[in-house]
């Protein structure tokens, strides 16, 4: 199968950008979720999250990727979602997005070019000019979708990050399953 046949085509550029990834950086609000936040009157805060997405994390870590997420807020949502999908490398509260890249860059001693990038507006434009790849979420700002090598077919939080985690996927000769856990 490939991946023309799932979403749209994509252009040789970027089959030979994915097929580079090792390591996949995720945003979160705009691009796990759909950027609404929910706020209780007590001060709770919700956030919807959708279970494609999570199988598509799932599946891209039991092939062997590294996936990691870098959010400007810091929420405890954030912290159970991840940690159920096994994600390793969460980084919350980071208002400079760069440095956690940097860091985490180091931590697994990756270049650029090993690395893919999905976001939705301006705090994720500076890792998106580093990364291998650069990808927006449909409804992302425009500047972000001008700067990216992929723009992806659906919104953030409607399996925008499943289509990114299927292209990685099946430009490097993965299937699209995983153990079969909940996602």
């Amino acid at each position: 199968m490939q991946f023309v046949d799932l979403y749209q085509p994509l252009s040789e550029d970027v089959k030979q950008r994915a097929q580079q990834v090792k390591l996949l950086i995720c945003d979160i609000d705009g691009v796990f979720s759909d950027g609404r936040i929910y706020l209780g009157n007590d001060g709770e805060e919700l956030k919807a999250f959708n279970t494609k997405d999570g199988f598509g994390i799932k599946a891209l870590i039991n092939s062997g990727f590294e996936v990691a997420v870098i959010t400007g807020r810091h929420s405890q949502i954030v912290q159970q979602r991840m940690t159920s999908l096994t994600v390793q490398h969460i980084y919350q509260g980071q208002e400079n997005k760069l440095l956690a890249y940097q860091t985490l860059k180091d931590k697994l001693q990756l270049t650029d070019q090993q690395i893919a990038y999905i976001g939705d507006d301006g705090p994720d434009l500076p890792v998106m000019e580093k990364v291998g790849l650069a990808v927006a979420v449909q409804d992302a700002h425009p500047l972000l979708k001008k700067l990216a090598h992929y723009t992806t077919m659906l919104p953030g939080g409607f399996g925008a990050v499943r289509e990114l985690t299927d292209l990685l996927m099946l430009e490097n000769g993965k299937s699209l399953t995983c153990d079969g856990s909940s996602s």
